[in-house]
């Protein structure tokens, strides 16, 4: 992927093995492997780049396999496996080669330059903090003053021309999952009913072609 935002964290971990289910649960998330199956369930609840780094966190112990991997010790704490994957999340979202790049001959990173960065990458403000500090490209008083302030929307709007895209607001299932549905309604092996159900408020009734009223079950 190089460089390059992440359009759909969900389409990402599909293409890579994992199947998320973006519903509202409370906590925010969680993931396990069974077999030659990895899931993963990501909580609506919370803003839209906290939903995103929870949906990288969770595809990171798919990544890392965490609980059988020897490059971590099998004496690491579990704190010190979370926050591992934490670190990974942060750098799948949001590279700190980037970081490092928008800085450019400056000594330190504008507030303006991060909102742009954070608008692109689909970053919460807390995530880009974090990690323009781990760049070096954030001074320690920048930082700490900084997270006070976090961008309204009109500024993100002003930095990139669209504030950051709820990409599992709208996406609540993999794409080819999805596909899978729609043709099985279409071959007439699901009811309209049940075909909106798999989707989990990705579509309504509504959002199906015309005549699919008449298969709904009573």
């Amino acid at each position: 992927m190089g460089l390059q935002a992440i359009n759909s964290l969900v389409d990402l971990c599909e293409r890579a093995g994992q199947y998320v289910l973006v519903t509202d649960i409370p906590g925010e998330g969680a993931s396990v492997v069974e077999g030659d199956v990895a899931v993963a369930v990501v909580s609506l609840q919370g803003d839209p780049g906290r939903c995103r780094a929870t949906a990288a966190h969770e595809f990171g112990h798919l990544v890392i396999d965490d609980e059988y991997s020897s490059d971590l010790g099998i004496h690491s704490s579990r704190a010190d496996r979370e926050a591992l994957l934490d670190a990974f999340a942060a750098e799948l979202l949001l590279p700190s080669q980037v970081l490092t790049e928008e800085r450019g001959a400056s000594e330190e990173i504008s507030r303006d330059q991060l909102i742009r960065l954070a608008a692109r990458y689909r970053a919460s403000w807390s995530l880009t903090i974090r990690q323009a500090a781990q760049a070096g490209v954030l001074s320690p008083e920048s930082r700490r003053d900084w997270a006070r302030s976090t961008p309204t929307r009109s500024e993100f709007m002003e930095a990139v021309g669209w504030a950051p895209q709820p990409d599992l607001e709208a996406v609540r299932v993999p794409p080819r999952y999805a596909h899978a549905v729609m043709e099985a309604w279409r071959r007439g092996t699901l009811t309209a009913t049940r075909a909106v159900e798999l989707m989990h408020g990705q579509i309504t009734i509504a959002d199906l072609p015309m005549g699919a009223e008449a298969d709904v079950e009573p």
